[in-house]
């Protein structure tokens, strides 16, 4: 499987999307189902070999900041009690990260990074892909309201993040 994703690598590198879906059409697929990848996985890799953003390597920036997240949905949006299944939620915080350090909590939704609207996961990603490389940058979370502590509610908190380098 390495050495196939190598041999495409560089084979196919700096080929436009619209090229790898011609190549897909023309006998590309059936032989990389052989050889043990699924057309997601094609798609994805051709992706990210093009520079663009996936939700994986949203996901994978993510965790660099220090976070693990989860796109809202239905099921989330009832459990914290949200008015619409829209954003990024918090479901840990890495201890000695940027995002420990900068305070962001558990159950907060990303509203914003370094100025930029975050709806989904893409949006985090190539939000947080720019603001990284700053090492200064802000991020606005929503923090709804905890029913089990009695006069905190919830609202919107600015976090300043500082990226510490070795």
């Amino acid at each position: 499987m390495e050495q196939t994703r190598t041999y495409l690598d560089r084979r196919l590198r700096g080929v436009r999307l619209q090229d790898y879906l011609r190549l897909i059409c023309r006998g590309l697929v059936p032989c990389l189902l052989l050889l043990g990848m699924s057309l997601q996985e094609v798609l994805v890799w051709a992706s990210a070999q093009n520079g663009e953003m996936t939700e994986e390597k949203a996901l994978q920036l993510a965790e660099e900041f220090g976070i693990d997240v989860g796109e809202v949905d239905e099921e989330i949006k009832e459990y914290l009690g949200l008015p619409r299944a829209e954003g990024v939620v918090v479901f840990a915080v890495i201890g000695g990260t940027p995002a420990e350090r900068a305070g962001i909590k558990v159950k907060a939704i990303i509203k914003e990074v370094d100025g930029k609207e975050i709806k989904t996961l893409i949006d985090l990603g190539k939000a947080l892909e720019k603001a990284m490389p700053t090492e200064n940058f802000s991020v606005a979370t929503f923090e709804p309201a905890d029913p089990n502590n009695q006069g905190v509610t919830g609202g919107l908190n600015f976090h300043f993040v500082r990226v510490e380098k070795d």
